[in-house]
């Protein structure tokens, strides 16, 4: 590309709606294209960038947040720019953003939450699991959910991800525990009064297809005064998940071989528990008062479906669960913007390899891409969104070279948009004197940042850090 679009003489403009890992990862596969000449700016309705990975990861796994270090290696090269506080069909429209860039690449993630539609699923006391970690990481979006901690004894979890066992762990471990860690000030505040004792986490299929990691499941059994409580029956193998399971990767048999050593080991005399269950699912949430306080499970056997993964099959068998809060964990489902086609079955953008189309199955919308979440929905780890993003840049620079990308007609056109309508900005360089500043204020209070989750409260932190 040493002639034409991405040359010196021209270079591609590009922008990224939304800052979350796939972002970064897009906007360092863009930098590092050999022989491209490239602009790149990032977009960011919230003052603050990094998306889950500030947002979404789960207070006490500061190894993981640390990514963010990548991320402002990333941020370091002079040819990128970050634009936060900025909401795209608001603060610009998507015609505006057509207008000034070669290429868009929408990073904007599933900021909600799949229903399970069952009866009694909107009483008070059933919550998403999006917005319980929404609200103890601080994020803006949940600042204001309340979870009555103080009057729960037993939580049940639907669903056994990554994110229901960070929820598990985070509702039984020591607020003490939490307390030197980044967790939103109320958040910390409400789960040193919480009186939970159990967490049921509750499973649709068996124990051999459980999607939680065997360290996340590890973690929580290693924590002080919590046991991990299996029964026989549900950390049974059937036959047919014996024989897939044999085809699975080792982590899957690890975490089969931990839950049949606890169910082997017995029930411990310990203050907490996590119970899991298997093969059982919501069908109603019963109330008193406008509030949950049991759940009807339904239980089931497993099938193999045609290519031989066992699959759930619901049988005539009903028991009942007493609770006092739920907190669904069954998936994150992406929000559709005006503008962009939407996969409602998929809750994706509508997408092909990262391109996106004009409508679900239609031809490629030029210039529009997609990556992450809203590409493929709400799968993998955060370094999955590496290869991921590379691979719909490389489909971004294929449309480069044949030249089908956006013919933006004004140069720097966003910004100039963003400054006539005086839109008050968050720049690379307000992001950084905050990050300073939250790390400072942390440190005063002996953790290792104190996050305000407040929109407006950031914007004034930074307008008095600009001084």
């Amino acid at each position: 590309m040493t002639q034409g679009l991405g040359s010196g003489n021209l270079p591609i403009r590009v922008c990224t709606v939304g800052s979350g890992p796939s972002a970064f990862y897009a906007v360092e596969a863009l930098l590092k294209a050999s022989g491209l000449d490239v602009r790149v700016d990032m977009f960011e309705r919230l003052p603050t960038p990094f998306g889950l990975v500030r947002g979404g990861v789960a207070p006490d796994h500061q190894k993981i947040k640390s990514v963010s270090k990548v991320y402002d290696k990333i941020a370091e090269d002079p040819r990128f720019r970050f634009f936060g506080n900025v909401r795209i069909g608001k603060d610009l429209t998507i015609e505006q953003l057509e207008r000034s860039y070669h290429a868009i690449v929408w990073a904007i993630g599933c900021e909600s939450d799949n229903r399970l539609g069952v009866p009694g699923e909107d009483l008070a006391g059933v919550c998403s699991a999006t917005e319980f970690v929404g609200w103890y990481n601080g994020h803006p979006d949940f600042r204001d959910r309340t979870f009555d901690l103080q009057r729960s004894r037993r939580v049940a979890v639907v669903g056994n991800g990554n994110v229901a066992m960070d929820c598990s762990r985070i509702l039984l471990q020591s607020a003490d525990r939490l307390a030197d860690t980044d967790i939103a000030d109320h958040a910390l505040a409400t789960l040193r009064q919480s009186s939970v004792t159990e967490v049921v986490l509750l499973g649709r299929r068996g124990p051999a297809q459980a999607a939680f990691s065997p360290k996340e499941i590890e973690e929580i059994a290693e924590l002080p005064d919590v046991d991990v409580a299996v029964s026989a029956e549900d950390a049974h193998v059937d036959e047919h998940s014996a024989k897939w399971l044999e085809t699975q990767a080792r982590s899957a048999q690890r975490s089969v071989k931990f839950l049949q050593e606890c169910a082997a080991r017995g029930p411990q005399d310990r203050k907490k528990r996590l119970t899991c269950r298997f093969l059982v699912a919501p069908v109603a949430f019963e109330g008193d008062g406008g509030r949950v306080r049991a759940i009807t499970l339904q239980h089931a056997a497993l099938d193999l479906d045609k290519d031989g993964t066992p699959r759930a099959r619901p049988i005539d068998r009903f028991t009942t669960l007493e609770v006092d809060l739920v907190l669904k964990a069954v998936g994150y489902r992406g929000v559709p913007l005006p503008g962009l086609a939407f996969d409602d079955r998929r809750g994706i953008i509508a997408n092909l390899d990262g391109r996106v189309l004009d409508r679900v199955g239609g031809a490629a919308r030029r210039g529009h891409y997609v990556v992450g979440w809203a590409k493929r929905g709400p799968t993998g780890l955060v370094g999955t969104n590496s290869p991921d993003s590379k691979a719909t840049v490389e489909q971004l620079l294929q449309d480069v070279r044949a030249a089908t990308t956006l013919a933006p007609t004004v140069e720097g056109g966003a910004e100039k948009a963003l400054r006539a309508a005086n839109l008050d900005f968050v720049t690379w360089q307000d992001w950084q004197r905050l990050d300073a500043h939250e790390r400072a204020q942390g440190q005063d209070r002996g953790k290792v940042r104190h996050k305000e989750p407040d929109v407006a409260a950031l914007l004034q932190a930074v307008r008095a850090l600009r001084k």
